[in-house]
């Protein structure tokens, strides 16, 4: 029977897709990591990664294992937190648009870290559309993601937690002439676009598509806090989401024009899969935002109110 060591090695390289980075994260040499990984093919009777002299990429039968070392290695991370009672520690990896650590769940991660100091979270930033998959296949816990564009995978399970209003800003000393109104505003300044082939950049055409706009596209980045800066220096103007944690009226760079007749929200949440080993995390973000939710689409909710939403836990 293989190893708890040797089950971290598994998913190690199944991150990485070599025995080298493989090794300099878990601190083994790639042959040691050939070592575990053969000797856990054996022990399974099955090939697990197709091998080149560069690269261990996963096969099908070990895409299939990964939710399932996963979630072995989580239960066996997690014997002490029961033995413990507040079913709360080890090591929760969790996927996050950096747009969310300005927004909301920024403060819930706060709450959740002070009530449960025995919990390392792990955050990879990303694009919503590449952690669904990481989520499907076991390589993250969680993700805080926006809400899918279309149906996902009957494996996951999807939980609205926030939402921010899209917005136009603009700059106060643009490099190039900036007309009044949002009707002129738009089809005349140079537009900086959020990548149209994501989830929030279709949200964003969404928007032009009920104004009615044409827009003279300068620019097209993946990243709301780049589009958000180019905007201050002046060279376009943008519609992105309304993060909470930025204190949009204090800007002295840039200014914020209501969209008039548009109602549309970039929505905000918890991705996981239906059936995981570490619903006491996830299930304490939830619990979170439901008690703010009231206060957590309009604006910052201050770390020390928000710790009293998480109601205390008696040990079990």
């Amino acid at each position: 029977m293989s190893s708890i060591r040797t089950l971290k090695t598994f998913l190690a390289v199944a991150r990485h897709g070599t025995f080298a980075a493989a090794g300099k994260e878990i601190g083994l040499t790639p042959a040691a990591i050939g070592l575990q990984i053969r000797a856990l093919e054996d022990s399974l009777n099955c090939q697990l990664f197709d091998r080149s002299a560069r690269a261990a990429v996963l096969n099908p039968a070990g895409r299939a294992l990964v939710p399932e070392i996963s979630d072995i290695v989580r239960r066996y991370e997690s014997l002490g937190a029961e033995a413990g009672g507040d079913g709360m520690s080890g090591t929760m990896v969790v996927g996050a648009l950096v747009s969310a650590l300005m927004g909301a769940f920024a403060d819930a991660l706060w709450t959740v870290r002070q009530r449960y100091p025995r919990l390392d979270v792990r955050l990879f930033a990303g694009l919503s559309s590449d952690f669904a998959l990481r989520v499907e296949r076991g390589e993250l816990d969680a993700a805080i993601v926006t809400q899918p564009p279309r149906p996902l995978s009957s494996n996951l399970l999807w939980t609205p937690l926030y939402t921010e209003p899209m917005i136009l800003i603009v700059p106060r000393k643009p490099h190039f002439p900036l007309p009044a109104g949002v009707r002129r505003i738009l089809p005349e300044s140079p537009f900086i676009r959020f990548d149209r082939n994501t989830w929030t950049g279709i949200l964003v055409q969404d928007v032009l598509d009920r104004l009615g706009m044409q827009v003279h596209e300068s620019m097209e980045l993946n990243s709301v806090e780049a589009i958000i800066e180019l905007v201050r220096h002046g060279f376009g103007v943008s519609i992105v989401p309304r993060l909470a944690n930025v204190e949009w009226s204090q800007d002295r760079a840039l200014r914020v024009i209501p969209l008039p007749g548009i109602d549309i929200h970039r929505r905000v949440g918890l991705l996981e899969r239906a059936r995981h080993s570490r619903t006491a995390f996830t299930d304490a973000i939830k619990e979170y935002f439901s008690q703010v939710s009231g206060r957590s689409g309009a604006g910052r909710v201050t770390p020390r109110a928000a710790e009293r939403a998480l109601p205390s836990r008696r040990p079990r």
